[in-house]
């Protein structure tokens, strides 16, 4: 069942695990076989530590269930403008598709961005009724047309509306309420530390950290540094951001921070099992293509059959990687319209794989 939304086929029963809780219990029966969270979100449990980073265009309902099908432990949505949900309401448009997710994806982190500090809060209170068990405001976005406007990483400039806002919304909110935040503005404006510490003294729960400043965009190299110190100078929980490409990252930067979780982005696309902890090279051939068809199944379903498969081209790309042929394949899926031609150069490809395994 899609919340926010009506039922979507079966394959959403496959596999994934629906958060227990001790209300789900008999009694007290089974209680004590019960994991440990691995951090709280104010009274949230997650029982994990490697989460999906919410990203733009990748981090819809298809995608995030896969995810957390292999180990993504709380799921974010695309970044929503609460300027749409006042345009067309929770229930339409752009914010609804955003906004529809499996129940079996909570602990679920519903992100807002926007400027304007009633706006941000009413549309808070709004989205709170659809059923997030978090809400969160990005503070991370390095787009010229949203930062500039004083949205996304653009609100980092003024600390003082952050402390207005997050009191605001920490107030008026039945769930908690978190922030996802870069670095600072530019380099000669991190302030990291004090973003931090006003989230926190205003009742933030939780703070991710994407380790590059918004002049930095996704270049350079992320500072794990920053997120240390930051680790150290709050009490709520800290997700560490940025450069996880691989497993022995994933160790790293929990070494090196003490981050309480680690949320991966792009390295996740074409690699879904990296929350499983497995590196693509670790993942057989055929397993590859047959999550990339059920990815495919699920995208149709979402979408529709044009517009699902012109979305799912760009992870169609990252799925086909190495073997024979796979250059001449990518470049063929790129340009494909038709589901049927689609799904007989996945075959085809499949085909190749197994001859050479």
């Amino acid at each position: 069942m899609s919340e926010l939304g009506k039922p979507r086929g079966a394959w959403y029963n496959r596999g994934a695990m629906e958060t227990t809780t001790v209300q789900d219990l008999p009694g007290l029966r089974g209680l004590e076989s019960l994991p440990s969270p691995a951090f709280l979100v104010r009274d949230v449990p997650v029982y994990g530590d490697l989460i999906l980073s919410p990203m733009d265009g990748y981090s819809d309902m298809p995608f995030r269930a896969l995810c957390a099908e292999l180990g993504s432990a709380m799921s974010y949505t695309e970044f929503v403008n609460v300027e749409s949900v006042f345009r067309s309401g929770v229930r339409d448009g752009i914010a609804w598709r955003k906004l529809q997710f499996d129940p079996r994806e909570r602990p679920m982190v519903f992100q807002i961005y926007g400027h304007d500090e009633d706006h941000l809060v009413e549309a808070a209170r709004r989205l709170q009724d659809c059923g997030p068990d978090i809400i969160d405001l990005n503070m991370g976005c390095y787009v010229r047309k949203i930062a500039e406007r004083g949205a996304g990483s653009g609100m980092l400039r003024d600390p003082a509306k952050i402390a207005r806002l997050f009191a605001r919304l920490s107030r008026e909110l039945r769930v908690p309420v978190t922030a996802k935040i870069r670095l600072g503005w530019d380099e000669r404006t991190r302030n990291y530390l004090e973003v931090a510490q006003v989230l926190e003294e205003n009742g933030a729960s939780l703070i991710a950290v994407h380790a590059r400043t918004k002049a930095q965009g996704y270049t350079g190299v992320a500072d794990w540094n920053a997120i240390a110190e930051i680790k150290q100078a709050v009490k709520i929980p800290v997700i560490g951001n940025g450069d996880v490409k691989t497993v022995a990252d994933i160790a790293r930067i929990q070494a090196e921070t003490g981050c309480d979780g680690v949320m991966i982005g792009r390295a996740a696309v074409g690699n879904p099992w990296i929350f499983s902890r497995k590196d693509r090279d670790e993942v057989a051939p055929l397993e590859k293509i047959a999550l990339l068809r059920r990815h495919l199944a699920r995208h149709l379903e979402f979408y529709g059959e044009h517009n699902g498969l012109i979305l799912f081209r760009k992870h169609a790309y990252r799925y086909v990687q190495g073997g024979h042929g796979a250059a001449a394949i990518r470049h063929a899926l790129m340009l494909c319209k038709e589901v049927c031609e689609f799904e007989r150069l996945v075959d085809e490809y499949a085909r190749t794989l197994a001859n050479s395994a």
